[in-house]
């Protein structure tokens, strides 16, 4: 896909969150895992989000709603979560249209690493 990929990093999909959705390369930090969850939303991969999802945490089935069109990614503060951290948190907002209406997820999220690969571990909602 030479589109643009939608977690706002300005790389196209398959340079940027295509390769860890393929399975071709893991995320490197807490952050580039939330951006390759988000663009797995708007590209509906559900297997992707509970592969990344902790196992302590991760429901047994995940359905996407389809009526759901994300509208973008903005980043807000991230803590810790580097190449070399065990635990990171990455606070984002995440606006998309459902229902005729416009919304935004604005969440802090937590991640941790499981085998040395990260995983959303879980977040609060900030309304």
């Amino acid at each position: 896909m030479t589109q643009r990929c939608p977690c706002g990093t300005g790389l196209t999909y398959g340079e940027c969150c295509g390769r860890l959705h393929d399975g071709t390369a893991a995320a490197g930090t807490a952050e580039q895992l939330m951006r390759s969850r988000y663009s797995a939303f708007v590209v509906g991969d559900a297997a992707y989000l509970l592969a990344t999802w902790h196992p302590d945490t991760r429901p047994p089935s995940l359905d996407l709603d389809g009526d759901t069109r994300w509208l973008g990614l903005d980043v807000l503060a991230v803590e810790g979560g580097g190449l070399l951290a065990a635990e990171g948190t990455v606070e984002f907002r995440a606006s998309y249209r459902a229902d005729g209406g416009r919304d935004a997820q604005h969440e802090h999220s937590r991640f941790t690493k499981v085998a040395g690969r990260w995983h959303y571990l879980d977040g609060v909602s900030l309304g």
